[in-house]
C-alpha cells in the first residue's frame, strides 16, 4: 500500500505576499494579553503573521506598516529591530 505524501502547510507572507512553506517564514504573533512578539515555535497562542526572511520583503513590510495591519493595532519599534535582526539570520 502507498503512502500518501506529507502535506506541507503553507503561509502567506504579509511582505510580499508570496505562500511559501510554513517552515522557511518568521512568527511575529500577537498573544492574548495584547503584546507583540516572535514565536520562533511557532506554538504560541494568539493571532500569528507571518513574513519571509528577505531584507526588500521586510522593508516592505515595514515602510507600510503591514503588520499593524495583520493585527489591528501598532506594532513597537523594538518589535520591527528583532524581527530584522532575526531576518539578517535567515539570509
Amino acid at each position: 500500500m502507498a503512502q500518501t505524501p506529507k502535506k506541507i502547510p503553507m503561509r502567506k507572507c504579509v511582505g510580499c505576499g508570496e505562500m511559501k512553506p510554513k517552515r522557511e517564514l518568521i512568527r511575529v504573533v500577537r498573544c492574548v494579553d495584547g503584546e507583540i512578539r516572535l514565536d520562533n515555535t511557532g506554538k504560541l497562542n494568539g493571532r500569528g503573521a507571518y513574513i519571509c526572511g528577505d531584507a526588500q520583503c521586510f522593508a516592505k513590510c515595514r515602510k507600510q506598516k503591514r503588520l499593524d495591519k495583520a493585527f489591528g493595532c501598532a506594532v513597537a519599534d523594538e518589535v520591527y529591530a528583532q524581527l530584522e535582526r532575526t531576518a539578517a539570520e535567515y539570509e
